[in-house]
This record gives C-alpha cells, sequence and structure tokens, in this order.
C-alpha cells in the first residue's frame, strides 16, 4: 500500500534518521567488541577487581548500547521500508524508551558531573596504559580520538617525553611544541565548565528520537487507515465495462403464440393427439 502527504515525509524521515543510527550504533558495537575481546585487554575482564572500573563499565556500556541502537534499526527500516504497521509499532516503543533514558541520564550526568569527570579521568588513564603497554591499533585510534577531541596529549602533555606523542595533536603555538594540556585534567576541566553543553547534547538525542517517535506513530496511522479504508472503482461514459450483462435464464420454455413467434411468417405446426391402444397382455 502507498502512502502520501505527511506519512510519506516521515517514512523518509525513518530512513534517514535508521541509517545515521545504523552508523553510530555500528560504530559503538565494533569499538565495544574490539575492546572486549583485543589481546591487550581481555585481561581485564578477568579479575573480578577491576570489574567495577570505568574503563569494563565504559565497554559494557558501548556493547549495549550499540545492540540496541541495531535492534532498533532493525525494526525502523523494516517498518518503514515495508510499511508493516506491527514493526512500527515496536520500533516506537524501543524509541520511547531510549528518549526517556537519554533524558533520565543527561539530568544525573549534569548533577553529578564532578563524579562523572572523575570517572572519565579514569577511563582515559585505563586506555592510556594498555595501549603503553600493549600498542593496540584499537586503543591508539580511540586516543588519537580524544586528542584531537580535547586537544591535549597523554598524561604529561609534554610532547618530547611523552610516551603516546604519535597519538597527540599538531602544536597551535611554539609554546604548544614544549607543553600541552594533560588529557586526565583536561577531561575532568572540560566536563564540569561544559556540563551544560553535555546536557543539551542528551537533550537533543532525545528530542530527535521524540521526532522519530512521532514520525513512526503518523506512519503507522496512515498505514493502519489505508488497510482499513474500502477500495471503490469508478465507472463513467469512457470507462469499459467490464463485463457484458448476461440475461437471467428462463426455467422454463414459454409456448409459442402469434405475439413471440420468431417467423411471423411461417405456419404453425399442428401436432394430433395420440390415440390409446389397449394392448393385451399375454397371461402367465
Amino acid at each position: 500500500m502507498a502512502v502520501d502527504g505527511c506519512g510519506l515525509v516521515c517514512k523518509y524521515i525513518l530512513i534517514l534518521f535508521n541509517i545515521i543510527f545504523a552508523v553510530v550504533g555500528t560504530a559503538f558495537l565494533g569499538l565495544g567488541l574490539w575492546l572486549r575481546f583485543s589481546e591487550g585487554t581481555r585481561g581485564i575482564f578477568d579479575i573480578d577487581a577491576l570489574n567495577s572500573s570505568a574503563f569494563v563499565i565504559g565497554v559494557t556500556v558501548l556493547i549495549i548500547l550499540g545492540s540496541i541502537m541495531l535492534i532498533v534499526v532493525a525494526f525502523g527500516d523494516y517498518g518503514a521500508c515495508n510499511e508493516k504497521k506491527c514493526a512500527l509499532q515496536v520500533f516506537s516503543i524501543l524509541v520511547f524508551f531510549l528518549a526517556v533514558a537519554e533524558f533520565i541520564i543527561g539530568g544525573l550526568a549534569y548533577s553529578n558531573r564532578d563524579t562523572v569527570g572523575l570517572r572519565l579521568g579514569e577511563f582515559y588513564t585505563t586506555l592510556y596504559t594498555l595501549y603503553v603497554n600493549s600498542q593496540d591499533p584499537a586503543i591508539g585510534v580511540t586516543l588519537t580520538f580524544i586528542h584531537n577531541s580535547l586537544h591535549c596529549c597523554g598524561m604529561t602533555g609534554v610532547p618530547l617525553v611523552e610516551l603516546v606523542k604519535q597519538t597527540c595533536p599538531k602544536p597551535d603555538g611554539i609554546m604548544e611544541h614544549l607543553v600541552m594540556p594533560n588529557c586526565p585534567a583536561t577531561i575532568i576541566t572540560v566536563f564540569d565548565s561544559r556540563a551544560p553543553l553535555v546536557l543539551g547534547i542528551f537533550v537533543g538525542t532525545g528530542a530527535l528520537l521524540i521526532v522519530a517517535l512521532i514520525c513512526s506513530g503518523v506512519l503507522s496511522s496512515q498505514i493502519r487507515h489505508a488497510s482499513s479504508s474500502p477500495q471503490y472503482i469508478i465507472l463513467n461514459s469512457s470507462t469499459p465495462s467490464l463485463a457484458a450483462p448476461q440475461p437471467y435464464p428462463q426455467p422454463y420454455p414459454q409456448p409459442v403464440t402469434a405475439s413471440n413467434n420468431s417467423f411471423p411468417n411461417q405456419d404453425p405446426a399442428v401436432f394430433t393427439s395420440l390415440s390409446v391402444v389397449n394392448v393385451p397382455v399375454a397371461q402367465a
């Protein structure tokens, strides 16, 4: 069945939303699985004393979040592309819970920004130590992303003695060739000073999820309306008839009279009555 108007717009919005969601979810899941099963980091998860560390919690969150996002994408794409109402209903339920979680996590992160900043600094310190010991390329890519995003360099901030200087960004001035901001302090400071921005990111993401939820509801409503409305064929003078009308069959033949005789110039046929003959029956 085809949708039009707002339903068609919402359909394409959902497809675009699911494409972006699929890319981000795949990145989260891939990075989480790499950090979980990489040779340099696998041993951390086998130590019971480190099960509550920021690194283990962060990797677990990446895997769970990436998996949930891909499940949401599967239902959303199937429902939007094939116009399946049941799949869109499941998609709406999952998106609703994700939106609620975004608002709750954003509020908690803003109210506990000092603790969250320390946890993120601890997470970075663990990544730094693992990369120095193993030179894992996945951890190196993660450190490079953090360094370029925050414009910091390792634990010391001194490029000449820094062990991970190959992942540090290019210095902006002459002084940064000698010393740059170190990352643990930068992470804590940035998260504390930009807590409203972080809250805005969570709220904005939740608002996008609400938009996807509204589009899913509109598309589901149009699909339900299209499936329940009857289909009509409008006939006019230019519309060819589907079949020639058939006369009703006459159950009994009519007697031939002068009014309905098809051959008026033909003499009527006269039938003589049969006489009754007594036929003797032989006696046994």
